[in-house]
């Protein structure tokens, strides 16, 4: 029928019997949102991902076999992969940077509120990262840059084109497609498309590497 879109599938991934329960009938009474499969292990990811094409997966961090990170940097490496947030009960600042380095959306502790996780959901299938503020802070404060980093972030964002680079700075700083079309007077469309430019050019997965680049590249 035409106007009807299908739900969202969600694909939930833990090692902890009961959290998979629970999150399952949090998101499954949401209107537009559909748990489409669980896994109870990383190992258990590419095929569940097979299985039930999921668009947004919430990713456990430590498990027995193959841990959250592994599993997310295998799946954002297959064609059209699912967008992941990591949800999880650590949230040290190198759990963090290797999960958004791994190609997650978005980072989340097990405590967030149902409603914020049900937004994060929403969010990030749009293609809108989901950190919490706290975490940000952490990340810009406390993240040390790896040798070499600065260099290299300013290499790739050498490539690009100067108003490529506006973009890129708005996108660190947190700001929407809506309030970066309003601060560069350009449509939403072609800021998504200035988004799309530059993962491509600079072979990220999502708008949060392109933000860590921008650190790294000492612009934020």
């Amino acid at each position: 029928m035409a106007g009807v879109t299908r739900p969202l599938r969600v694909l939930i991934v833990d090692d902890d019997a009961l959290v998979r329960a629970g999150l399952s009938m949090m998101l499954d009474g949401i209107h537009g949102i559909s748990v489409a499969g669980e896994a109870a292990d990383g190992d258990e990811v590419p095929a569940a991902a097979d299985a039930h094409a999921p668009d947004v997966v919430l990713m456990d961090l430590r498990m027995p076999r193959v841990d959250g990170i592994t599993a997310t940097r295998r799946l954002r490496r297959r064609p059209s992969p699912p967008e992941v947030i990591v949800l999880t009960t650590f949230d040290a600042d190198e759990n963090i940077l290797h999960a958004l380095r791994a190609g997650a959306s978005g980072f989340l502790l097990k405590d967030t509120p149902p409603a914020r996780i049900v937004q994060a959901v929403r969010q990030v299938a749009e293609g809108e990262p989901i950190l919490s503020p706290r975490i940000t802070r952490r990340l810009m404060d406390r993240a040390a840059v790896q040798a070499g980093a600065f260099e290299r972030a300013r290499t790739a964002l050498a490539t690009l084109s100067p108003r490529e680079n506006d973009v890129v700075l708005a996108v660190a700083q947190g700001h929407s497609n809506a309030e970066i079309a309003t601060e560069l007077f350009m449509s939403v469309a072609t800021v998504k498309a200035h988004v799309s430019s530059i993962l491509t050019k600079l072979d990220l997965d999502n708008r949060t590497q392109i933000a860590l680049l921008a650190h790294d590249a000492d612009l934020t």
